[in-house]
């Protein structure tokens, strides 16, 4: 795949928005403020997809719970099983005696992944669950 073209454009905004940026970039370590606006476009693409219910997307569910919790660990197993065609990869880490951690990497339409992530995070005994929205990249330069 050969290098990509690159286009200028200008843009005119308020100085103090502009002067925000700068300072939101600096924060950030972007080395240019190209760099974050491609940041930015990219983020508005990915919400797009994930917009539309049918589009092929990625993500990481994060779940925090407590494996003591009765049949809580079977329960995330069985679900997760139930929709396996989904799930690509599953890390579980221990964070301490009572507390584990679980990264749950999917793929699918943005409607069955939306319901998986709401499915486990609903799961009686789980602490903390989050949806962490992705691209597949497809449609992403």
């Amino acid at each position: 795949m050969g290098k990509e073209k690159l286009i200028r454009f200008g843009v005119s905004l308020p100085e103090d928005l502009l002067t925000r940026f700068d300072a939101l970039i600096e924060s950030e370590s972007y080395p240019n403020r190209s760099e974050a606006i491609r940041d930015l476009m990219r983020e508005s693409l990915i919400k797009r997809e994930w917009q539309a219910k049918s589009q092929d997307v990625a993500g990481a569910i994060t779940l925090v719970y407590d494996h003591h919790q009765r049949e809580l660990v079977k329960r995330l197993t069985d679900l997760q099983h139930d929709f396996h065609s989904l799930i690509i990869s599953s890390q579980h880490i221990h964070l301490d005696h009572d507390n584990c951690l679980e990264v749950i990497v999917v793929k699918g339409t943005t409607k069955e992944v939306l319901n998986l992530s709401r499915v486990l995070r609903a799961t009686k005994g789980v602490k903390f669950g989050e949806l962490t929205m992705a691209s597949t990249g497809r449609r992403l330069k």
